[in-house]
């Protein structure tokens, strides 16, 4: 149950005075349905006021505030024109207030003649005259010792301004209880840091106040580290059930090739946590061809060995399909029993499927998340592998494990290299391994930056990679105002391609339904097709070896991370790959590095570190995280300076301090739950 405590702070948004239907709708957009949304809604900036008592030229393009006293109304004839009011200071010198829209009487009531107000805005230059066009106050004298010298600007959307967000900002701190606190006071005192309610009152007076801007961040990396670490430790307390190989099976796999070094150490680090009474908690990270999927197919066949079933986790029916296709080839001849559950499966098919799995007849399972959902019985379910990890949330891999009896060992993977300060505060109840070493044979892929102005010779060299006999996907724009265009993007570019290659050039996209895109991959695969035209569907996972050819446009719209999962679908055969990134005429100093870091690198590693730096606050791992909870007051690039500390706190509440049962815990209870880590906890509990 939440602490009472914070009752104000999670009442619906409407308790706050002023917010009726007309707001509801900007308010929704912006994410704030509750007073805690508002008060966590951060001013990105501020404007500073200049107190002046004389109007000065030297002065134009700042902000000033002075008292000013209106003498004449000059109001044009149109309903378009500008109402512009005179006005003068103390020493008698003019200037005129100006009103767009029409708005004579708005003028004015704001602005009496003869009667002085306090004026602030930005002074402009027009012609040999200075103006203030729509001043943000006009005041009565009376009433300036509400107005600060300095003004936070919010984040805001159409149908509200920032002045009224920062109204709302102030309710919502005077309804915000003074909480007990939860950092170390050795911490706290050799930071600087004040209280938290002192924190937030701060923040929203002065958002260039950086101890109180760094005293929030680190409440929520610290809440988000307790909560990793209450996970785990829960986790650990569970009894599993070991699982030891004893060999029979691998020793029967033909290999292609030795595995790698890096690949050798993982398995052994998996064989060792599937070996005891705790269930393993084993994050893979193992950048675009690497070579996870061996690792996962030895777990699998350690758990068959030991008697167990094992299933396999994947985010798209594409991918599952691919995933089945490889391991039936793979472990069908050495007598594992492979299967595959999606939501397309039904009638006898799945029947079959199901009595199968509930009778211990299959080894391993593979699936989409129909795998997971009621219905789907296992005999004895030992190890769960999940892969494209970010795809799914914690709870979606609670579900999964609560299909066993005992908690079962659980290997989640990710192709997204994930920068190390982010695998802690996304994933810290894991242990990490890291495949950062390449199989023999693959070669960095080459990849050029090309102007768009070149297209037509981007689309001749097409035309000799198919005649070659090559395959080569093309992805289209990025539009990030909507499907739509995204579709109508893809389509086009699809058309103007089949006018040069006929029937050569196929289509996939978001919107098309799982059997569609299926039957165009299949064609793709087979070698019917030559060109695969898409929006960013293929980025995970898909496997056509005989595709070497990337085109990615508008690649300076893509974020460092997709771009580097899109260039990860070449280079899946041996011989040489060609990524060709066509960027626009006007790139930012970001798109820039970027596209030039991905010239320069095929490390996925070192991309990862570099997108999260370049990215400063933007989004975690170039992807939303569903289900996983994102970080709304700690920006990226604190992250590496607060996780350490907050990491290092965290474990001195479990260990020394009575976890949340001391003093301390309690109010670290009350901090999960303000930063809503408690779901999280909860669940995997319930796990």
């Amino acid at each position: 149950m939440r602490p009472e405590l914070l009752n104000p702070l999670f009442a619906e948004v409407t308790a706050l005075k002023g917010i009726g239907p007309a707001l509801a709708k900007p308010m929704e957009k912006l994410g704030l349905a509750r007073v805690v949304d508002v008060a966590f809604h951060l001013p990105t900036g501020f404007v500073d006021r200049i107190p002046r008592d004389e109007l000065d030229m030297a002065d134009s393009g700042k902000v000033i505030a002075i008292t000013l006293t209106p003498v004449q109304y000059r109001f044009g004839g149109g309903p378009r024109s500008p109402a512009r009011v005179q006005a003068v200071d103390a020493h008698g010198n003019h200037v005129s207030l100006v009103y767009f829209g029409g708005s004579s009487g708005w003028a004015k009531k704001l602005l009496p003649l003869n009667e002085p107000r306090w004026v602030s805005g930005k002074l402009e230059h027009y012609g040999q005259d200075l103006q203030m066009v729509h001043p943000d106050h006009v005041l009565p004298l009376d009433q300036v010792e509400s107005i600060g010298g300095r003004e936070a600007i919010y984040p805001c959307s159409e149908g509200i301004t920032s002045k009224r967000i920062a109204a709302l900002a102030a309710q919502a701190i005077e309804r915000a209880p003074a909480l007990p606190e939860w950092i170390e006071p050795s911490l706290k005192a050799q930071k600087g840091w004040p209280d938290w309610r002192e924190a937030i009152a701060r923040i929203h007076a002065d958002p260039a106040d950086a101890k109180a801007r760094e005293r929030l961040a680190y409440d929520e990396v610290f809440a988000n580290q307790l909560a990793l670490l209450l996970v785990r430790g829960e986790a650990r307390a569970k009894r599993g059930r070991p699982l030891a190989g004893d060999g029979r099976l691998r020793d029967k796999l033909k290999l292609p090739y030795a595995p790698t070094g890096a690949q050798s150490r993982t398995i052994a680090e998996i064989e060792g946590d599937m070996a005891q009474t705790q269930p393993m908690l084993r994050m893979l990270q193992g950048d675009v061809g690497s070579g996870k999927t061996l690792v996962a197919t030895m777990a699998l066949l350690i758990a068959a060995e030991a008697g167990a079933q094992g299933a396999l986790l994947a985010p798209t029916e594409i991918l599952a399909r691919q995933h089945y296709e490889t391991l039936s080839r793979t472990l069908g001849p050495i007598g594992v029993n492979v299967a595959i559950l999606t939501g397309r499966d039904k009638g006898k098919a799945r029947e079959a499927t199901l009595m199968g799995l509930a009778a211990g007849e299959i080894d391993v399972l593979i699936g989409t998340h129909a795998i997971f959902q009621e219905g789907v019985t296992y005999r004895d379910l030992g190890l769960v592998v999940v892969d494209e990890q970010h795809r799914f949330g914690v709870a979606q891999r609670m579900m999964l494990q609560a299909k066993a009896e005992r908690p079962p060992h659980l290997l989640v993977m990710t192709a997204t290299p994930i920068p190390r300060t982010l695998t802690l505060a996304q994933y810290g109840e894991m242990d990490v391994s890291r495949l950062d070493e390449m199989p023999p044979g693959r070669q960095p892929i080459e990849t050029s930056v090309i102007s768009e102005e070149r297209l037509g010779e981007v689309v001749g060299g097409l035309g000799r990679h198919l005649a070659g006999g090559g395959q080569a996907y093309w992805v289209c724009p990025l539009v990030e105002e909507s499907e739509k265009s995204d579709l109508a993007a893809a389509e086009a570019r699809a058309a103007e391609l089949q006018a040069h290659f006929g029937g050569k050039v196929g289509l996939i996209h978001g919107r098309m339904k799982g059997p569609e895109k299926d039957a165009v991959m299949a064609r793709f695969s087979a070698g019917e097709l030559g060109v695969l035209v898409a929006t960013t569907v293929i980025e995970v996972g898909v496997d056509v070896p005989n595709a070497t050819l990337i085109v990615i446009e508008h690649a300076d719209r893509f974020g460092l991370a997709q771009l580097h999962q899109l260039r990860g679908r070449v280079g899946r055969g041996g011989g040489r790959s060609v990524c060709v990134l066509l960027r626009g005429n006007h790139l930012s100093e970001t798109a820039r590095a970027r596209l030039a870091l991905m010239r320069e690198s095929n490390d996925g590693f070192r991309i990862a570190e570099e997108d999260l730096r370049l990215r400063g606050a933007g989004e975690l791992l170039g992807t939303r995280q569903s289900g996983d909870m994102q970080f709304r007051l700690a920006e990226p690039d604190m992250l590496g300076a607060l996780l350490p500390a907050a990491n290092g706190d965290a474990r001195l509440l479990v260990d020394r301090d009575g976890g949340l049962k001391g003093e301390r815990g309690q109010a670290a209870r009350v901090a999960l739950y303000l930063f809503e880590r408690d779901a999280a906890v909860g669940l995997l509990r319930a796990g």
